[in-house]
């Protein structure tokens, strides 16, 4: 008899241990699914972003940023139609919380940079406004690095911490010494649109969805992948 029960314990334990670990798998993908989806869509509107300004020599293409939540929350409630709903996990959490918290920084920050740059441009003379204004592009590296950092110490992937380090700082120096200006200057007048476009579109756009494929798209591989959290 006493068997017997000892017997059901340990059935009843493994029958618990299993749900547990099924529920972990489900969070995994779930949560996977939507670092892949927002990276797709991340990808996908920083390609386009840069081909519009590549060919129309207009920056004011990076307004469509702006919608860029709304795309990936509408994404991501599509795939997500046919799926049942599953608990929040702390490591689902992190990585959700640490990308609302980049999403937040670069909006205001963005906003800000747009209104200043706004008022100076009908303030200021152009010269004085080629000093005066504020490249947003570096501080997004670097706070992108940052979150694709963070997200690595959370995964505990030890390249996706390096890539963040080495992506975010060498973009943030990269940016800071106009390296991009400098060579595609040396090709076309600054006053060109081709020159407009490389600068301020074309090569942009490609190192935001590099960051993007790197920080959002391979970790929503590696968690729809894996096996517990």
């Amino acid at each position: 008899m006493e068997e017997n029960s000892n017997m059901t314990a340990e059935r009843s334990l493994e029958i618990i241990t299993e749900q547990i670990e099924r529920s972990r798998q489900m969070v995994a993908k779930d949560t996977g699914l939507t670092l892949y989806v927002a990276g797709l869509c991340t990808m996908g509107m920083a390609i386009f972003i840069g081909l519009c300004i590549y060919f129309s020599g207009n920056a004011a293409f990076y307004l469509l940023y702006i919608a860029l939540p709304i795309l990936i929350y509408l994404a991501d409630r599509y795939a997500k139609r046919n799926k049942p709903k599953v608990p929040a996990s702390f490591v689902g959490t992190m990585v959700d919380k640490t990308w609302k918290t980049f999403g937040i920084f670069i909006f205001l920050f963005f906003v800000f940079v747009f209104l200043y740059n706004s008022l100076m441009v009908r303030m200021e003379s152009p010269e004085v406004y080629a000093r005066l204004q504020i490249s947003p592009f570096r501080i997004i590296l670097l706070l992108m690095g940052m979150a694709i950092t963070i997200n690595g110490y959370t995964l505990k992937s030890r390249w996706m911490v390096w890539c963040g380090i080495i992506g975010g700082i060498g973009g943030f120096i990269w940016e800071s010494f106009y390296v991009t200006q400098t060579i595609v200057g040396r090709l076309y007048s600054y006053l060109n649109e081709t020159y407009i476009g490389i600068t301020h579109g074309l090569i942009p756009g490609i190192m935001i969805a590099v960051f993007a494929f790197i920080g959002l798209t391979l970790p929503g591989i590696k968690l729809k992948n894996k096996q517990s959290l």
